[in-house]
């Protein structure tokens, strides 16, 4: 049987092509079985050409397939006729619901083992596949070389691509039909927008003049992709398709129709001296519409450092604006067009309401959006983090029941969002707040942050966790931290509100004062930052400034009391309990 086998080894020369279809996971997520039937009838079609062509099918896997072709012109026309045929039977079929194919096509040699083929041949086909567009058709140098002025379609030079697990960059081409049939959607109809926020992040400019700094750069923004690519409420484009664009003046509304996103970051990179100046700004590709906008400064002595600093803090406020955009966007859409998404946004910016009014509308948003979509981990993690408002506020009607309604949502987020780290966090917080499981949450929110450590929210929620065990220096290292990452973002009133807390129990009472005066201004209905201002007060030795603080929080929630209050705290240690009480009846909390 071995002597068999090794009979069958061999190499040659083959043009390879690799294809797949762009957004399968989507559209299976929307309809498995539709869209598996879709594909095979689809696949009919475009065996039937492969055939007549002179391919062979070497294997398929799931939506891909890899075939081998005896000649290059044999196989640039076989895949220009795909793509006709596909465009046309993509016609009439709703945008989100369309199954456009990618292709990739290069000559080389490959070895060949039984019937399957291998070899860096195949595999630079397979990764020119992963930067064609939707609908396109990407070539190597090596295959251009024996179809151009063979077949008619023109070639547009992509420039060397940095290929995964290739070890030598590969000159690259995409092409298009000059006929009717036209293979590349850049000057066709503009691909669907995703169901989520989707963003495109375009070489950054090297405003130096020194060629050398352009690995920074580009650097810089393939971090930036890596970086955003950890969110999984984002749909994010790859590097190959975002690098098309390098070194080219762009139209960004053409980039948002040609790469079907929403919006795009673009940038800068300038060196002085021993100094870096990074600039970036994200633009509303449907508008033109700038919407962010920053600028990042640093010393080049250690470049890598800074590049890793500069990246965190560009994603995370990036992300935040994108969400803070995506919600006023969902806000301004008619209500009878939604969707479990566009509910969930509906829901979080509700969230920041700070009022008992706020969380009973959010909770309404999020139940239906989980109504429409069951498996919506975010749904499920923000539905059981209303209720740590709910609890902070003292907001909780029936507390036995709202709380199990919490932890069964948070369990739920956990387990739908194994992969996502703003479930996991939201879930594990969740859990340690109103379930006052903190080892479980903490161990939760700890593996969120590993998976995409730029989460603001991750470490806000830490920084709370960390207060609770007393951990008071680790609490104001993390919510330091959630800040820098989003200084802009709505929930700043609860790391400030967090940070005047790990003040107060670390006996900087004045500090703590500091913060609260600008939690109460910012969130003035919310009992928790009033009691907080008082107790610090309290403990700060000004008494008139406790009393009025504690005044005002009685105001906003009568039934507090001393003897309530305490036994409800989630904090671990005792000498933290008892100063929390202390500062309480110092204020004048009823006890």
């Amino acid at each position: 049987m071995a002597e068999a086998e090794t009979s069958r080894v061999g190499r040659r020369l083959a043009a390879i092509v690799a294809a797949d279809v762009a957004g399968y996971s989507r559209l299976m997520g929307l309809d498995e079985v539709g869209t598996a039937r879709t594909l095979r009838e689809h696949r009919k079609v475009t065996d039937a050409l492969v055939a007549k062509h002179g391919g062979r099918l070497v294997k398929s896997t799931g939506d891909g397939v890899l075939l081998e072709f005896p000649s290059v012109v044999d196989a640039v026309e076989c895949a220009v006729a795909v793509q006709a045929v596909m465009a046309q039977r993509n016609e009439g079929i709703p945008q989100d619901r369309r199954m456009p194919f990618r292709i990739g096509i290069n000559l080389g040699d490959i070895l060949i083992e039984g019937d399957d083929i291998l070899g860096d041949g195949v595999n630079i086909a397979a990764r020119l596949e992963g930067i064609a567009e939707p609908g396109g058709i990407c070539v190597s140098s090596s295959a251009y070389e024996q179809v151009r002025s063979k077949v008619e379609v023109e070639f547009i030079d992509l420039g060397e691509q940095t290929l995964k697990n290739i070890a030598r960059p590969v000159q690259a081409f995409s092409l298009r039909a000059t006929g009717e049939a036209t293979i590349s959607p850049s000057k066709g109809t503009a691909l669907p927008l995703p169901d989520k926020p989707s963003i495109a992040v375009l070489p950054f400019q090297n405003m130096s003049g020194d060629p050398e700094q352009e690995y920074f750069a580009d650097g810089m923004v393939e971090d930036i992709i890596t970086e955003l690519s950890r969110f999984k409420s984002l749909f994010v484009i790859a590097r190959g398709s975002s690098f098309t664009y390098k070194g080219k003046v762009v139209d960004i509304k053409q980039v948002g129709r040609d790469l079907g996103v929403r919006y795009v970051l673009e940038g800068s990179v300038r060196k002085a001296g021993g100094r870096v100046r990074i600039t970036g700004q994200l633009i509303d590709s449907t508008t033109g519409a700038h919407l962010w906008a920053d600028r990042f400064d640093g010393a080049l002595e250690d470049v890598f450092e800074l590049q890793d600093k500069v990246t965190s803090s560009v994603v995370g406020q990036l992300f935040s604006r994108v969400q803070l955009q995506e919600e006023e966007r969902a806000i301004r859409k008619p209500t009878n067009d939604l969707d479990a998404y566009d509910h969930y946004l509906r829901g979080t910016a509700k969230f920041w309401g700070w009022s008992k009014g706020s969380t009973e509308a959010a909770m309404s948003l999020f139940n239906k959006a989980i109504e429409l979509d069951e498996s919506f981990a975010l749904a499920h993690a923000f539905a059981g983090t209303v209720f740590t408002l709910r609890k902070q506020g003292r907001w909780m009607v029936d507390v036995s029941k709202e709380t199990a309604v919490a932890v069964h949502h948070a369990r739920r987020a956990i387990e739908l969002g194994r992969e996502d780290g703003l479930a996991l966090v939201s879930g594990g917080f969740t859990l340690a707040y109103v379930a006052n499981d903190l080892d479980l949450g903490s161990d939760c929110i700890a593996r969120g942050l590993s998976l995409n450590p730029n989460l603001s929210w991750g470490w806000q929620f830490s920084g709370w966790v960390n207060i609770y065990l007393g951990r008071h220096d680790v609490a104001l290292e993390h919510l330091a931290r959630a800040e820098r990452l989003s200084p802009r973002d709505p929930s700043l009133v609860q790391v400030r509100l967090a940070s005047a807390l790990a003040y107060f129990f670390s006996g900087s009472y004045q500090e703590a004062v500091h913060l609260t005066k600008m939690v109460c201004s910012q969130a003035p209905s919310l009992p928790a930052a009033w009691r907080t201002k008082a107790i610090s007060h309290a403990l700060a030795g000004q008494p008139e400034d406790a009393a009025a603080a504690a005044s005002k929080a009685v105001e906003l929630d009568p039934l507090a009391r001393v003897s309530v209050l305490v036994p409800s705290l989630p904090y671990r240690r005792l000498e933290d309990r008892e100063r929390y009480r202390q500062g309480l009846l110092q204020a004048g909390f009823p006890d």
